[in-house]
Order: C-alpha cells, then sequence, then structure tokens
C-alpha cells in the first residue's frame, strides 16, 4: 500500500476506536450492571471493570453480525469511501462521548445509523428500506417488550401468592434455557455461529431435550441457592444476569465502531480475519468501560428509577432477551433504549418507582435527535469535503 493508503488506514482506523471507546464508556459499558448498581449489589467502580471484559469477550465471540450490518446493509448501490467511513465514525463518536460528559445516555445505535446512512446518502447511494423497515420495526417495539415484560415479571416477583424460592429458580431457568440457544462464534465451524443445544445435539428433538435439561439444571442451582439464603440467592443472580448482558452488550453494540471500516478492506488486498477486527473493537470498548463508564453508570442506577433486587431482575431478563434476538437479526439496537425502557417498567410495577419523567423526557428528545443530527452533519461534511478535495 502507498502512504496515502496507510494514513486513510490509520485515520479511519482512529476513528473506529474513538467510536468504539464512546461505546464503551455510554452505552455497553455503563447499562448492563446499571440496575445492579441501583440495587447495591455491586459497586460503580467493580461494575465498569467488569463489563468491561464481558463486553470484551461477547465482542469477539458474537459481533459479526451487527458488524456486517452495520458495514453493508444500510446504504445500497454504493459503500463507503475512507472519507465517508471517517465523517460517519468522527460524528457520530462526538455525539456519544458527548452524551456521555453530559450525563445524558445517547442512543449510539441511532448515531451510527443516522450517521452512516448520512454519508451514505451524500455518496450516491440509495436508501436500504426493507432494512430501515426492519430497523425502525425493533427500535418502536423494544421499549413496549422490554418495559412490558420487565412490568410483568416484577409484579410476578412482588406478588404474595408465589414464593421467591420458586419464581426466583423459575425465571433462572428461563434465562438459562435461552443461553442454551445463544449462537456463539467459537461453536460452529469456520465464519458459523452455534449454540450449544445446537453443538450437542442434531435436530428438532435434540435440540428441545439439551435446552430442557440446561433450564432445569440452572433452575436446580438457582433453587439451591436461594433456599440457603433467598437475599444472597437473588443478588447472585442479579449478578449473573448483569454479566450475561454486559457478553450480550458486547456482542451487539462493537458493530456500531467496527462497522464502517468493512467497506474499506474491499478496495485493497489485505485479508484480515473479522475475529481479529471483533477483537480489536472489543479492546477499545473495554478501554471505554474502564476510563469513563462510572459516571454513566451511576445516572442510569439512581436517576430514572430507584430499584431493588427484584425490580432489577426483572429488567435484566428483557434486557438480554431483545439484546440476543437484536445480535441474531443482525440489527444495530441501542442497549440504553433496552435498559431504560426496562427498567422504567420494572420501576413502574411499584407505582412511580422513583421515575423521572423529566429525565426521561430528556432522553427521548436525545434518542430522536442524535438520529437525526448525526444523519444532517455526516451529510453536510462529507458533502463539503467532497466539494473541498
Amino acid at each position: 500500500m502507498d502512504a496515502a493508503t496507510v494514513a486513510t488506514f490509520l485515520a479511519a482506523g482512529g476513528a473506529s476506536l474513538f467510536m468504539a471507546w464512546a461505546i464503551g464508556a455510554g452505552s455497553s459499558g455503563s447499562t448492563p450492571f446499571a440496575p445492579a448498581v441501583g440495587a447495591n449489589a455491586i459497586s460503580v467502580m467493580r461494575a465498569g471493570f467488569f463489563v468491561g471484559i464481558l463486553g470484551l469477550l461477547g465482542a469477539t465471540l458474537q459481533g459479526a453480525n451487527v458488524t456486517e450490518a452495520v458495514g453493508r446493509d444500510l446504504v445500497v448501490g454504493t459503500t463507503l469511501s475512507p472519507i465517508a467511513a471517517i465523517v460517519a465514525l468522527s460524528i457520530a463518536a462526538g455525539l456519544v462521548a458527548l452524551g456521555v460528559f453530559a450525563g445524558y445516555p445517547v442512543a449510539t445505535a441511532f448515531t451510527v445509523t443516522g450517521a452512516v446512512v448520512g454519508a451514505g446518502l451524500a455518496m450516491g447511494g440509495a436508501p436500504a428500506w426493507p432494512k430501515y423497515y426492519e430497523i425502525i420495526g425493533v427500535w418502536t417495539l423494544t421499549p413496549f417488550v422490554g418495559g412490558g415484560i420487565a412490568y410483568g415479571t416484577a409484579k410476578l416477583l412482588r406478588h404474595g401468592s408465589v414464593p421467591e424460592a420458586v419464581a426466583t429458580p423459575a425465571l433462572a431457568g428461563l434465562v438459562g434455557a435461552i443461553l442454551a440457544n445463544v449462537e456463539f462464534v467459537l461453536l460452529g465451524p469456520s465464519d458459523v455461529a452455534e449454540s450449544v443445544a445446537g453443538t450437542v445435539a442434531s435436530g428438532g428433538l435434540g435440540r428441545i431435550i439439551v435446552t430442557a435439561a440446561v433450564a432445569v439444571a440452572v433452575a436446580a442451582i438457582m433453587a439451591a441457592d436461594v433456599r440457603t439464603d433467598v437475599a444472597a440467592g437473588q443478588r447472585h443472580f442479579l449478578l449473573v444476569l448483569g454479566g450475561l448482558v454486559a457478553f450480550s452488550a458486547g456482542g451487539s453494540q462493537v458493530g456500531l465502531a467496527l462497522g464502517p471500516l468493512l467497506p474499506l478492506f474491499d478496495t485493497v488486498d489485505v485479508a484480515i480475519p473479522l475475529i481479529a477486527l471483533l477483537f480489536g473493537g472489543g479492546l477499545g470498548l473495554l478501554a471505554g468501560s474502564w476510563t469513563a463508564a462510572p459516571r454513566m453508570i451511576k445516572a442510569i442506577a439512581q436517576d430514572y428509577s430507584s430499584l431493588g433486587p427484584r425490580r432489577s431482575i426483572a429488567a435484566l431478563i428483557p434486557s438480554f432477551v431483545i439484546a440476543q434476538a437484536a445480535i441474531l437479526l443482525g440489527v444495530p439496537i441501542s442497549f440504553n433504549e433496552i435498559i431504560v425502557s426496562a427498567v422504567i417498567g420494572a420501576g413502574a410495577a411499584a407505582g412511580s418507582g422513583g421515575i423521572s419523567r423529566g429525565k426521561i423526557g430528556y432522553t427521548v428528545l436525545a434518542w430522536v435527535g442524535s438520529l437525526v443530527g448525526a444523519g444532517v452533519l455526516s451529510f453536510g461534511l462529507y458533502t463539503a469535503l467532497n466539494a473541498i478535495l
């Protein structure tokens, strides 16, 4: 490669790492353990430490689908040029970083999607309407599905007729069943992800048997823990859920930082394995989580709703489910939207739940503004740079 190409790749790589850092500091780093912190199950600094490591693992093992979608599926008829990728990543990262320092969770998926689409349209590409319909459908349903499931789960855990020694293990078994069917890149053949159930058994009946076995085993472990000490058992379950959500956040969010880079590698004879790129992006997430996530962890844990252990569990279960569904579909999704809506639903199960309506309103405006603003800024900046260069 000549010097100009190397310089372009370095600039694009730097913008991607900045985006990964901003995501680690904001969306993937702050949201997964926020309910656990709000329930006093783990400290803010310890949560930031673990979320960074788990996010790195999730990015490496589950980040391929969303990375491909962001890099190749948002605009048709063209691929992002190096300049367009740098513009999209820089604008998106700047807006996310601004939200981190201002204390408001800017939706990273909204921001990156808007920036990539804006740059792609400025290059003369056409809108990818089928993908937009899929993305908008997921984004629209997330608050209602996540908030609704969290509300119902919190009501179940609070209901006097359902003993906690029964409800908590049952929910743990449900999470175990889902986990048995989560796909990991290392379990399948080259470039293909596979689940534990799919690896152990073949055919629908075999997968069902493995899934049931995992669910029963997890429920039994949780039941034994709860029988020893209900409060400690709930705290352990809450921390495991936070870890699963942190892992899912890495798998979902790393694609927002790496996706715009993929078209660059189509223009040169440089073959870098996708898993190596995912690992590099995961390191960026880890850096953001370790250096700047505690500020946003505090904002989500304390400012949106006052949650105890039961309502925190209720908030994290739908968050895990929705995140894994989005990864499977290859849809970029905002973890801030997932967690905030689930936290609000769980908090509403106890009446007002300490919900700050003003904070919620500002957050929704920030989400919409980040999508539109990133698109407009990216379109305008690329157009200006293209005219000058």
